[in-house]
């Protein structure tokens, strides 16, 4: 049994994401299929999806609904998971079979993205990861010990987990590309080029503004003067696998 997790707060993004990622997950493996989503609001999620409430955990105010409540699956107890559980953001798209994803560096308690916008700093980013449960208790209770404090100290949670975790492992890189960072074509040729697939990708990531079915569409919403660099034509490989 496979067990993969998400999570999904207020209104950012709808049950369809959560149903989408399923599906695509489900298509992209070989093995028995374990999928939960952690929410404040399971109305309209497909029935095999296995729907948790949030992790509890204290946050400063301001950042109750950011992703800093990630934070909380690092608890020691997280529902009813044990073992090694793959992490995988609402903003995705799979391509390639997740299988190699519960298969590589089996000994290690947490892999994850090498985060795209700051290589060799080995800081993670946390849109794919694989945490076994309950092996790195010190990320949860750092936070909780000081939220304040651990949310100054620390750019983000992905810096936080990735500062603190007894044992941090990389994807390859080819695994988990960036859509904006890997994939879109250099300004000015974003103007004239689609985004190219990524044939050697398990996952696509799209972190911020454009998201999937944004870049599908060849729409990149942002304030009017960022319009001249800020530009995505229509995708065509999203629409057949973001479903």
């Amino acid at each position: 049994m496979q067990s993969v997790m998400c999570m999904k707060w207020g209104k950012a993004y709808g049950p369809e994401y959560v149903n989408k990622l399923y599906s695509m997950v489900r298509r992209n493996t070989t093995r028995p299929l374990r999928f939960v989503c952690f929410t404040d609001d399971p109305a309209g999620l497909a029935p095999e999806v296995q729907a948790h409430p949030l992790p509890p955990i204290d946050l400063p105010a301001g950042y109750e609904w950011t992703p800093w409540r990630k934070v909380s699956l690092w608890q020691e107890q997280l529902a009813d998971l044990s073992g090694d559980v793959l992490f995988l953001d609402l903003d995705v798209v799979v391509t390639g079979s997740v299988d190699p994803l519960f298969d590589f560096a089996p000994q290690s308690p947490f892999c994850v993205i090498e985060n795209w916008t700051q290589p060799g700093a080995r800081i993670g980013n946390t849109s794919v990861f694989r945490l076994r449960i309950g092996s790195n208790p010190r990320v949860f209770e750092t936070m909780q010990a000081d939220p304040a404090k651990t949310v100054r100290d620390f750019a983000n949670e992905q810096t936080l987990a990735t500062r603190l975790a007894s044992s941090v492992v990389f994807w390859p890189a080819e695994w988990c590309v960036s859509f904006k960072h890997s994939l879109l074509p250099r300004w000015p040729l974003n103007f004239l080029r689609p985004a190219a697939f990524p044939s050697q990708a398990i996952v696509t990531c799209f972190t911020g503004h454009p998201n999937p079915d944004e870049a599908r569409d060849g729409v990149w919403p942002t304030v009017w003067y960022k319009r001249v660099h800020k530009h995505v034509r229509p995708t065509p490989w999203i629409a057949e696998h973001w479903r």
